[in-house]
């Protein structure tokens, strides 16, 4: 999982530490009324999932699908 955090660091979002079940959050730099209705972009990223690969996948995928980093890739 660490893999995953990584690699969404690496596309611009940033890693805020969280508090109990959740080991923390993953956030989007881009907050655009464009992209998700204007929602911020937050993953929780839980210390104890049940499947880690799951939760890593869930992580990639995430920023894969992230409207900027698709265009920064055309």
């Amino acid at each position: 999982m660490e893999q995953a955090i990584r690699y969404a660091e690496e596309a611009g979002w940033t890693f805020v530490k969280g508090r109990g079940h959740c080991f923390g959050y993953l956030r989007c730099p881009w907050n655009d009324e464009t992209c998700r209705c204007g929602e911020f972009c937050q993953f929780s990223v839980w210390s104890t999932p049940r499947s880690a690969e799951n939760h890593a996948r869930q992580i990639r995928r995430l920023v894969d699908h992230c409207k900027y980093v698709q265009d920064s890739r055309d």
